[in-house]
């Protein structure tokens, strides 16, 4: 079976800060996964092959490299692993709810091979400002660039 994050899902953290994680994401991600930031003022959720995956990139970085070093620090830092409980929640970490500033309402969002987990108020901004001409000019520089989708 090929694991693919798709679709977006809209919820809530309660009172304690834990979320109910979409059920399709939960078939991904089993029991526990990582979750960390990532581009764009979002949070990045990766299962255990592809944090592992991404992090020996990370790894393989030059470390006399002050750049790199910043990168590594950065990802490595800003990432945890979460479990989920048997109501499907995780506790969102403090940390990863201010670098994403999520305070209550949350979009989970798939990107394929890992999940977006989003401020609803950014995430929204971040939709409003992209127009379907965008999408297209991005699939053409794309296609000029040899990248076919």
């Amino acid at each position: 079976m090929t694991k693919t994050f798709s679709g977006e899902y809209h919820h809530s953290l309660d009172s304690k800060g834990r979320l109910i994680v979409p059920a399709k994401f939960r078939e991904i991600l089993g029991s526990r996964f990582w979750i960390g930031c990532g581009y764009d003022k979002c949070l990045q959720i990766y299962d255990e092959e592809d944090w592992e995956a991404f992090s020996q990139k990370l790894l393989a970085l030059p470390t006399n490299s002050v750049q790199a070093r910043r990168l590594v620090r950065y990802f490595m830092s800003k990432t945890v692993e979460v479990e989920i409980d048997k109501q499907g929640r995780i506790l969102l970490p403090n940390q990863l709810r201010q670098e994403a500033g999520i305070d209550k309402n949350v979009v989970f969002v798939g990107m394929g091979t890992r999940g977006e987990l989003w401020s609803e108020e950014v995430y929204d901004a971040y939709e409003t400002e992209t127009t379907a001409e965008d999408i297209s000019g991005i699939s053409e520089e794309l296609l000029s660039g040899g990248f076919q989708i």
